[in-house]
C-alpha cells in the first residue's frame, strides 16, 4: 500500500468524489479525516466503507467557509492520528444554482466565491504547519475553469479558476519545503452535483462528445488523488490536470 502509514484530511469526504477520495486513500494504508458540512449520514457511511476495507477514519463536522470550523477539525485530527498530516484534498465546493448575471446578486458571487476558494486558503493555512517535506495537497477545479462552464455557472467557472491560479501559486510557496500542491480539472463526472444541476439530454450530449463515449467514474477521479498523494509523482507540483475522457485538452 502506497500511503501506508500516511494521515489524510479530505474536506468534502462524505459522498460523490470526496467518499471515493477517501475510501481510495485508506486503502492504500492512509488513516483518513473525513469531513462533512449538511449530512452526517452520508458521512458515517463513508467511515463504515472505509472500516469494513480494512482502513481508519472519522468522520468531523464543519463548514469549511468557518475559521472556527476548521479549528475544530484541525484539533479533531490531531487527537484522532497526532500532529502531522501528509495528504491534504481540498474537494468542498459547489454550484448551489445556475443563474445569470441578471439573476444573481452580490451575496450569490460571495457564496461561490467563498465555498469553492475561501475554503481552499482557510483549511489549506490551516494544516499547513502540520505538513512536513514529502506531503502532498491536491485541490479541486473543475473543466469550467477550462472553458467558462455551461449556462448559469459564470462565478462558479471563475472561481475554480482561481483555484487553478492559487495552486500554482502554492507550489511555488511550499516547494522548497518539499510540499507539493496539484489540482484536479474533473470534466463530466457522474455525481450527485450533475444529477442537480445537469439535464439529462445535456449529460447524454456531453459524454457522447467524449472520444471514451462515457461519464467518468468518481473512483477513476480518486485514483488520480491517491497517485498525486504518493511519492510515485515526486516531481509533479503546480499542475492542474484535465480528467475529462478526453473531451478538452489543456
Amino acid at each position: 500500500m502506497k500511503l501506508q502509514g500516511k494521515i489524510a484530511v479530505v474536506t468534502g469526504g462524505a459522498r460523490d468524489i470526496g467518499r471515493a477520495v477517501s475510501v481510495k486513500l485508506a486503502k492504500e494504508g492512509a488513516k483518513v479525516v473525513v469531513n462533512y458540512f449538511e449530512n452526517e449520514a452520508d458521512a458515517e457511511a463513508t467511515v463504515r466503507e472505509v472500516v469494513e476495507a480494512g482502513g481508519e477514519a472519522i468522520a468531523v463536522y464543519g463548514d469549511m467557509t468557518r475559521q472556527e470550523d476548521i479549528d475544530r477539525m484541525v484539533g479533531r485530527t490531531r487527537e484522532a492520528f497526532g500532529d502531522r498530516v501528509d495528504i491534504l484534498v481540498n474537494v468542498a465546493g459547489g454550484l448551489f444554482a445556475r443563474k445569470t448575471i441578471e439573476e444573481m446578486d452580490e451575496a450569490f458571487f460571495d457564496l461561490l466565491m467563498d465555498v469553492n476558494l475561501k475554503t481552499v486558503f482557510l483549511v489549506t493555512k490551516a494544516f499547513k504547519p502540520m505538513m512536513q517535506e514529502g506531503a502532498s495537497i491536491v485541490n479541486f477545479a473543475s473543466q469550467a475553469a477550462r472553458d467558462g462552464g455551461g449556462p448559469g455557472a459564470s462565478i462558479y467557472a471563475t472561481s475554480k479558476g482561481a483555484v487553478m491560479t492559487y495552486t500554482r501559486a502554492l507550489a511555488k510557496e511550499f516547494g522548497p519545503q518539499g510540499i507539493r500542491v496539484n489540482a484536479l480539472c474533473p470534466g463530466m463526472i457522474a455525481t450527485k452535483f450533475h444529477d442537480d444541476f445537469t439535464k439529462d439530454e445535456v449529460r447524454t450530449k456531453v459524454a457522447g462528445g467524449t472520444p471514451l463515449r462515457r461519464e467518468g467514474r468518481a473512483s477513476e477521479v480518486a485514483d488520480l488523488v491517491a497517485y498525486l498523494a504518493s511519492s510515485e509523482s515526486s516531481f509533479l507540483t503546480g499542475n492542474n490536470i484535465d480528467i475529462n475522457g478526453g473531451l478538452a485538452f489543456s
